[in-house]
Order: C-alpha cells, then sequence, then structure tokens
C-alpha cells in the first residue's frame, strides 16, 4: 500500500513539475497570454434558424485552431480542461451539455492531454418549451472559456458566443443538414450496453462488450471520469472472445460507475460506460493495425475478382459485354484484334475502378465519410449516367453510329484499341451502383487496409468486369463458338437497346427522387438533348457531314447538372410502416427486447431493391415480423448519410445492401447474406 502510495505521489509529482514548467513558459510571453485574438476561433451555427415550439434542435460551437495549436476534449488528461460556457438563455428554452468528437491522445512533458489538433464542433441539444410563442426571439449568447495549447505554452481564452434563432416551423435548410450530418459522424456512437471494471493493486483493467469483428486501428480508452486511471500510463488491448480487455495503471480511489470513450481509429469511436464488476482475463493481444493482414488481403482480392465477374449480368452492364464480344464475331475472331481488344477493354475497366477507389480513399483521408459508389449520390452523376444510357440506346436502336460500341471491321482495323478501352471505362463505371456477392465483403476490407494494399482490391473490381471479354479475346476455342456474322446481328443489337432504355428509364426515376420536380425536368431534359443530338449526328452521317462539333451541344449539360445538383437532396424517403434508422432510434428500439431488422438501401442499387421487392416487402415475411414484434429499421443511403457511412464501416462495409438481424439479448447483430429470401427471413422471425 505504502509503495502504490510512493508511486502515486511521485506521479503526482511529475505532474507538478509539468505544469509549472507550463506556467513558467507561459510567463515567459506575457503577449501570448493578452493576446487580443483567440489562437482557436469560436464560432457558434444553429442547424435551425426556426425551432419548433416544443420541439428541438442542434447548436455547433465550431473551434477553428491555429496552425500549432490545439484544444482540449472535456476531460483534458493531465493538464487540460474542456469547454466551459456560462449561458444567457431566453425564457422557455434549455441547453444540454456539448457532445466532443473523438479526441486524440497528446503525451507533452511526460503529461498525457485529450486533445484536438484540427478544426472540430461541439454539438449540443436546444430544446424550446411548448409554451413559446411562434416568432418570439430565441437568440443564444454565452460566454465560453477555453484552454488553447502548443507544445510550449498554454493560454486560457474566452469569447461572447451567439447564434441568432427565431421560434418557426423547425425548418432545417440541405446544407445546413449535410454540414451537421458531417459534424454528428465524428461523434462517438453510444454502445448499447456497459462495460465492466476493476482493480486489482495498481492494476485498472476494463471490459468492453465489443464483436470481434470490430475494426480496431489505434485504439486508446479516453476516461471521462477523473482520477481513475494514470492517464500517461500505457495501455495494453486484448481478445477475450467478444470482450475487449483493456489493461493500464490507476490512479486514485474512485468507486461507482465510470464513463468514458473508446478510440476505434482516427475519427471513430464509442461513448460507453462501465459498471464495477469481475472483468475477464486478457486473452490475445491487439496491436494497432501496422501492416496488411496478408489472408485479409488475398481473401478481398479473390472477392473483388468473383464480385466484379458477377456484376457482368447487370442490366446495363450485359449489353456493353455482348456488343464488345459481337465486334470481334464481326471481325472474323482474327487473333491479333482480338487480344489488343480485349486488353484494351480490361484496361479501360480496371483504370476506371482505380480511379473512383482512389478518389475514394482520398476522401476518406480528408476526413469524408464515404463509400463505394459515392459518386451516384450525387444529382450531376447520376445526370451524366443518364445522357450515357440514352445514347447507348439511341445508338443500339440505328439512329447514329458510335464506333466505340461496335463499328464493325472500322473498329477491328482502326479504333479497337481505343474503342474498347472507352468501353470498359464505361461497363466498370455504370456497373458500380451495388455491391453483390461477395464484393460487399472484398469493399468492406478496404476500410482497414493501407491505401497501397487497397487500390489493388478496386483494380481487382475492374479485372473481374473484364474477364469474360478478356476470355473471349484470347480463348480461340470461345472465339470460334462465337455465332458467324449475319443479319441477326442488327437485330441482336435492337435487342439490347431494351435493357439500356430500361436503365435510361431507373436513371430519370432515380433523379426524381434525388431531386424532386427538378430532378425530374432535368432528367427529361438531358434525354431530350441526347434524342436531339443522336438525331442530328445520324443525319449528318449519312450526308456525309462532321459529327464531332454537334457534340458541342453536351455543354448544355453543364448548367443543368449544376441546376440538378443544387435541388433538394431530401426526394429519397423510406416506407411509411418502417422507422428511420439512427443510432439512437436503434438503441431505442432494442431496449424493448424485441428482435430489430436493419438494412440499408439506396435507389439507385439494384441488388437492394430485388432483395425489397423479392424478400423483406413481401407479405408472408411482413406476417411474420408482425406476429414476432419484430422492429424494422431503414437505412437510406441514396443522397448520402454520414451516420449510415460510418455505420457500414463499423460492420465491415463501405457499400449497400447490409443486412443486420438484432436478436433480443443479442451481443451483436448477425450480418445476413447479400441475397435474401422470403425463408431466410421468416425463419429468423419464427426463430425469436
Amino acid at each position: 500500500m505504502e509503495r502504490a502510495q510512493d508511486r502515486s505521489m511521485t506521479a503526482a509529482g511529475r505532474r507538478a513539475l509539468a505544469l509549472l514548467a507550463l506556467a513558467l513558459l507561459t510567463l515567459l510571453v506575457p503577449g501570448q497570454v493578452h493576446a487580443a485574438t483567440p489562437h482557436i476561433a469560436a464560432k457558434l451555427a444553429a442547424e435551425s434558424p426556426a425551432p419548433l415550439p416544443g420541439g428541438s434542435t442542434t447548436v455547433a460551437l465550431v473551434m477553428t485552431p491555429e496552425p500549432g495549436w490545439h484544444g482540449y476534449w472535456s476531460n483534458g488528461g493531465d493538464a487540460g480542461f474542456g469547454m466551459q460556457v456560462e449561458w444567457n438563455l431566453p425564457d422557455g428554452v434549455t441547453v444540454a451539455p456539448f457532445r466532443y468528437p473523438v479526441p486524440e491522445a497528446l503525451i507533452l512533458f511526460g503529461m498525457m492531454n485529450h486533445v484536438y489538433e484540427h478544426p472540430y464542433a461541439l454539438l449540443a441539444d436546444v430544446r424550446v418549451d411548448r409554451s413559446v410563442a411562434p416568432g418570439s426571439d430565441l437568440t443564444l449568447t454565452g460566454i465560453a472559456n477555453w484552454l488553447a495549447c502548443t507544445d510550449k505554452i498554454c493560454v486560457p481564452e474566452k469569447a461572447v458566443i451567439s447564434v441568432a434563432m427565431r421560434a418557426g416551423d423547425g425548418a432545417v435548410a440541405p446544407a445546413a443538414r449535410r454540414q451537421f450530418d458531417g459534424w454528428r459522424a465524428r461523434l462517438p456512437q453510444p454502445l448499447d450496453r456497459p462495460g465492466r471494471w476493476e482493480r486489482r493493486g495498481d492494476a485498472l483493467r476494463f471490459a468492453v462488450p465489443l464483436p470481434a469483428g470490430t475494426v480496431l486501428d489505434t485504439p486508446h480508452l479516453f476516461l471521462a471520469t477523473r482520477d481513475l486511471a494514470d492517464y500517461a500510463a500505457p495501455q495494453a488491448f486484448s481478445r477475450n472472445g467478444d470482450q475487449l480487455i483493456v489493461e493500464t495503471r490507476a490512479r486514485g480511489e474512485t468507486t461507482g460507475v465510470a464513463e468514458g470513450l473508446l478510440k476505434l481509429s482516427d475519427g471513430r469511436g464509442l461513448s460507453l460506460r462501465f459498471e464495477p464488476g469481475t472483468v475477464p482475463a486478457a486473452g490475445k493481444a491487439v496491436a494497432a493495425a501496422s501492416r496488411p493482414d496478408a489472408a485479409l488481403f488475398w481473401t478481398a482480392l479473390a472477392g473483388a475478382i468473383l464480385g466484379g465477374l458477377i456484376l457482368n449480368l447487370m442490366p446495363c452492364v450485359f449489353p456493353i459485354l455482348s456488343l464488345k464480344a459481337l465486334s470481334l464475331a464481326r471481325s472474323g475472331g482474327a487473333a491479333h484484334e482480338a487480344k489488343v481488344e480485349a486488353l484494351a477493354y480490361t484496361a479501360g475497366a480496371v483504370a476506371t475502378a482505380l480511379l473512383l477507389g482512389g478518389a475514394l480513399l482520398a476522401l476518406r483521408a480528408a476526413g469524408e465519410q464515404v463509400g463505394w459508389a459515392f459518386q451516384l449520390q450525387h444529382p450531376a452523376s447520376i445526370l451524366v449516367l443518364l445522357v450515357l444510357a440514352c445514347a447507348i440506346t439511341f445508338n443500339l436502336l440505328g439512329l447514329y453510329a458510335l464506333p466505340s460500341f461496335g463499328g464493325g471491321q472500322a473498329l477491328a482495323a482502326r479504333g479497337g484499341a481505343a474503342g474498347g478501352f472507352w468501353t470498359g471505362a464505361l461497363a466498370a463505371f455504370v456497373a458500380t451502383p451495388c455491391s453483390g456477392p461477395l464484393l460487399g465483403a472484398a469493399l468492406g476490407a478496404t476500410l482497414v487496409l493501407p491505401a497501397w494494399a487497397a487500390l489493388p482490391i478496386f483494380g481487382g473490381l475492374g479485372l473481374g468486369i473484364a474477364l469474360p471479354f478478356l476470355a473471349v479475346g484470347f480463348i480461340p476455342a470461345l472465339r470460334r463458338r462465337l455465332p458467324r456474322p449475319g443479319p441477326w446481328m442488327d437485330r441482336f443489337r435492337r435487342w439490347m437497346a431494351l435493357p439500356m432504355g430500361l436503365t435510361a428509364v431507373a436513371l430519370a426515376w432515380l433523379l426524381w427522387r434525388q431531386a424532386g420536380a427538378t430532378g425530374l425536368v432535368a432528367a427529361l431534359g438531358a434525354a431530350a438533348l441526347a434524342g436531339a443530338l443522336a438525331f442530328a449526328a445520324g443525319r449528318a452521317q449519312r450526308h456525309g457531314r462532321a459529327v464531332a462539333p454537334l457534340f458541342a451541344l453536351l455543354l448544355l449539360l453543364v448548367p443543368l447538372a449544376l441546376w440538378t445538383n443544387h435541388a433538394a437532396r431530401a426526394g429519397g424517403t423510406a416506407p411509411t410502416d418502417a422507422t428511420a434508422f439512427s443510432p439512437d432510434a436503434l438503441v431505442r428500439v432494442r431496449a424493448s427486447g424485441k428482435p430489430v431488422f436493419v438494412y440499408f438501401t439506396a435507389d439507385w442499387c439494384l441488388s437492394c431493391k430485388a432483395n425489397e421487392a423479392g424478400a423483406i416487402e413481401r407479405e408472408a415475411v411482413q406476417a411474420a415480423f408482425d406476429k414476432a414484434g419484430v422492429t424494422t429499421l431503414i437505412g437510406d443511403w441514396t443522397n448520402g448519410d454520414p451516420i449510415i457511412t460510418r455505420t457500414l464501416a463499423e460492420h465491415g462495409r463501405n457499400s449497400v445492401p447490409l443486412y443486420l438481424w438484432y436478436a433480443p439479448g443479442a451481443a451483436r447483430p448477425e450480418i445476413l447474406p447479400q441475397i435474401l429470401t422470403p425463408g431466410l427471413l421468416i425463419g429468423k422471425a419464427q426463430r425469436r
């Protein structure tokens, strides 16, 4: 006991000396202490400037540190402190405590600091009493105090913060919603069950109920409860089944429930509470991810290749593949031309998949919450795809000739490589909406692999898409089995216009879902423009005139795309008989003790819609769900949602569909297959 007290006093002495050093450094630079401009700028913003009486809104205190400066978490660690605000509130208005994003651990002078070295936002819920009259001034003001530090000095700073609000209808602008959703995505997600903690001599041990499949990159346990742990002491993480064991050194004699935050990786964490109790023995050590798992890499690569191969059956990809095969048949099956075109097609598909994957990784590295097919969450991308689908459809109908999609002898003799490359690129681009069998887990692996190991996974997807055409190009036996050229080829091309035309109709519907009436008008305008260009191009070709200048009219798509992108993006809605997914909603419905079915979908995901029509929304399935008391939550990812993106990542996915089944009392959800059947869902409900 005396040795523990001596160690505690020694640690306290080190902290006192370090604090004294910081104080002396601060006194040596008084100009910094009394600086008129804070080193961390503070600005208060409201999600809705017109909160509804009887309802609530969210405010954000946005903190922007100067380079080299940092702010602090609610428990700053050994030397800092969090935000303190003295509010001046209107009558009928209450402000909840701030919620902090996931911090970083920083050791200075032997002290542990829980800090933010980049811009961050603290969120608080503002509730307006039902008795407040509409139109009342609800302007929030307060005096904020915080600590700003570098690695050499610390400066207490303060500012008057305010945001104008007036009681109204609670409307939220789309731009504000997206901004606040981005800030919410940086908050730790609540863990729906408590952990355990115990003290054994100088050792402090915690058990976190965390499924074994949860990705851990740079784990660290931040304790909001003070004087429980030695913050600067090393933390050891190990696995005991579905329990994550954290061991560190104790500091004080705190008892009772403890609050904390488990950082999983940069920007991702879980908030949880620990109840006193027995902690299981330590298990297999968990280290920060520093090198990729070879088995994970090769499994993901194989899954991406096979998943890409399956995507060739999609109605928007199959016609392109068929036409490229027909171009080989039309050319007479010459081996050299076949190989050149097959390699070019493969290069186009792989390059496009790598480009999309690289953009995804770059956006993630910049702090954006995005996942696979992120480009389809923007109406402008859908508009471009719609024009392409219309152009291909009109070409297949013979309205005009587009060499890249079957130009016969001209393509084989002169433009085979170029045509093959751009056709492969298009095939890969239009195949991105869905995550089919094997592909979801493969793309999910890119969440935990470093960029240099994740990029080949995306390249494998492109290779899988190109494999059938590559096989036709390099295997003479397959080319010999191709039908002989003849009049039937023109009829086949026209039949292929049907799935491409249906794809164009589906894209128009998607634009309407994403941007409402504006999207529908844009879709009709884009289709009309594509039709007019195709008709004009066909006439020019028949009269031997140049075609290229006509396509300068495609520049009209630019203002059309900008107009569509600025439209309201809240057109997609979940079915009225289901509850929209949110972490809070999941915790609430799980507390009822009944089964919960959660599925994540998007209007542009073909396999999602097939599962919904063929399994989820079947009358027999819904009857079984009603009988078992199953609650269904829907995460609609059509227009993007950082919270849903983060939830997908927590389950090893970065694409939809994802289906989760929470059995009553289960420690973790069961991830269901990406192809659902009514029997599977009915069986789950009956085995509740």
